[in-house]
């Protein structure tokens, strides 16, 4: 069975974005894009909900075309137009770049799903409230987190506030010279 893992840039104090919406604090560039890619190598689809879907859509189908695009610009702009998007939406239902499938009905089931077909891993990108779903409903089987040296103080949580008791076992560790830590966690059941 093909795993699901969340891959989420968080702040130290465990936000993905600040209280305006904007995670323009994160420290991005090319060794971070590089690691991302090397992640996205093993897998060959994204579960995304809606918000996180309009935003990576709105620059990664044609970043790949732009004048100067780095070479991990490229690789993950074609990583992200090969690869099947699950988007768990209520309000969207159709549009966007090749490739999207539109899931409002049924979801955990529709993910299962998914999951049971041959392939590799399932990235599911941010969406916190998508990630904390998929917990909800132990769909998810580990995660990449991304931690950025920074403090944003208040804004949008990764996980708020969690009902139930999970355990994670750490698997991989990473140092990037910018001082961003990346953890590699299966959830342990």
């Amino acid at each position: 069975m093909r795993k699901l893992l969340l891959l989420a840039q968080i702040s130290l104090d465990g936000y993905v974005a600040d209280k305006n919406r904007s995670f323009d604090h994160f420290i991005g560039g090319e060794e971070n894009l590089s690691f991302v890619c090397g992640i996205t190598d093993n897998a060959d689809a994204a579960l995304l909900g809606r918000i996180s879907y309009e935003l990576l859509d709105s620059g990664w189908p044609s970043a790949a075309e732009k004048p100067g695009a780095t070479e991990n610009e490229i690789r993950y702009s074609n990583w992200y137009n090969s690869v099947p998007k699950y988007v768990v939406s209520g309000s969207t239902t159709k549009g966007g770049s090749a490739n999207s499938v539109f899931i409002n009905q049924n979801i955990p089931a529709a993910i299962q799903q998914i999951k049971e077909t041959e392939g590799k891993d399932i990235l599911l990108f941010g969406s916190p409230s998508l990630a904390q779903y998929m917990l909800h409903n132990k769909l998810l089987d580990g995660c990449w987190i991304i931690l950025h040296p920074v403090l944003f103080g208040d804004g949008i949580p990764l996980f708020g506030k969690m009902p139930i008791p999970l355990s994670f076992r750490l698997v991989q560790t990473e140092t990037l010279s910018t001082g961003v830590l990346v953890l590699r966690y299966d959830i342990v059941d």
